[in-house]
């Protein structure tokens, strides 16, 4: 593997994966070709009439639709083998060919976990005013085998959504300006490029720290970019000389970022667990204790370790939250606080943090 780890080789991406073990990558990213066939007429900007970049390179034409799902099948092909069971596989398309790939991939196997709907929030105007402005593009993420354990940093991606579950319309501005590769004419360099943020997004959601993350169609490096950003190995393949030295270039110059402040590394499922009650019994909270709520609610704790409210009744702390908002459930760790006998308010899930590294200490020191 050494020759292939943390490299951009020069090279078909279907002989040069021949090369790879069996199950020895986590991830995919396969910004394959669209096959657009934009054909070679030249579309202007409407505010200023200045020639617009389409989609005519070589390497994203196909004689036919059945050419394109024969190189879409071997290089799919390729991927799952080289994938750990529990592996990620991603791909970016549009409406010209993420329904063709969608069915390879179901066809070879592949298990669909979400498709992901990017958002452009600052996208390319439809120049002939004939259509919609096509406004997204679409990931699918999936893994090799249905039963697969594959990595999903959830609270991770809580946290990047500002404590709120992240959802799978991402929006996110496509790549412009300083971020564009550029030429040695000074005009952009690869005229697909995708975003950093749209990377940074996928690696942070799905893989761990020093997982190995395969990129067939590296492109101008952002893959392989942000991977090295985010601490993870790569494996990047492209056939086109000058994006190679491109990408290398721009990979030599990233720098690993501290992460302590993005990724929660222990998700809340492997956490110990502390129960409402445990609170009372350590002592932290007493029964007849008032608890509130972000809107001034107020409830009071049980003998049974519950909380009884005159309209509502007496409910656990997460059904008293969804009654006092109207909803079918509510995590109510995060809705109440307890007002001590000074008046001040302290959040629950302070004290049960600091009950749970008791606890963490207790189970080292056993």
């Amino acid at each position: 593997m050494d020759k292939y780890l943390n490299k951009i080789l020069a090279g078909d991406c279907i002989e040069l994966m021949r090369g790879l073990p069996d199950a020895s990558v986590d991830a995919v990213f396969a910004d394959s070709p669209y096959n657009l066939q934009l054909g070679a007429k030249t579309l202007y900007r409407p505010e200023d009439q200045t020639a617009a970049r389409a989609v005519r390179d070589a390497w994203d034409a196909f004689d036919s639709p059945a050419a394109y799902d024969k190189f879409t099948r071997e290089w799919m092909t390729e991927c799952r083998r080289v994938l750990k069971p529990d592996g990620a596989m991603w791909v970016i398309g549009s409406y010209h060919n993420i329904f063709r790939v969608g069915a390879i991939l179901q066809d070879l196997g592949f298990w669909i976990l979400n498709d992901i709907v990017w958002v452009k929030t600052n996208p390319m105007p439809n120049f002939r005013g004939t259509r919609f402005t096509n406004a997204h593009e679409t990931l699918i993420w999936a893994t090799p085998h249905k039963t697969g354990k594959y990595t999903f940093n959830y609270e991770t991606m809580k946290k990047l959504n500002g404590g709120k579950q992240m959802r799978s319309d991402w929006d996110i501005n496509i790549c412009l300006g300083d971020e564009r590769i550029k030429g040695t004419d000074g005009k952009s360099l690869h005229n697909t490029q995708k975003p950093m943020d749209l990377l940074r997004r996928v690696i942070l959601a799905s893989t761990k720290p020093g997982d190995i993350i395969l990129d067939p169609f590296m492109g101008s490096g952002t893959t392989a970019a942000a991977a090295r950003e985010l601490g993870r190995q790569f494996i990047g393949m492209e056939r086109d000389e000058t994006y190679v030295a491109a990408a290398r270039e721009r990979v030599a110059a990233v720098a690993p970022i501290d992460l302590s402040d993005i990724e929660v590394t222990a998700p809340k499922r492997d956490e110990i667990r502390v129960a409402f009650s445990e609170l009372i019994d350590a002592g932290l909270l007493y029964v007849g204790q008032t608890l509130v709520s972000p809107r001034g609610e107020r409830v009071m704790i049980t003998r049974d370790a519950q909380l009884t409210h005159s309209l509502h009744g007496k409910a656990s702390i997460h059904v008293m939250a969804a009654r006092m908002q109207r909803s079918v459930s509510f995590n109510g760790w995060d809705y109440w606080s307890a007002q001590k006998r000074d008046g001040s308010l302290v959040p629950i899930d302070q004290l049960r943090k600091y009950l749970r590294g008791i606890k963490q200490d207790m189970k080292k020191a056993a």
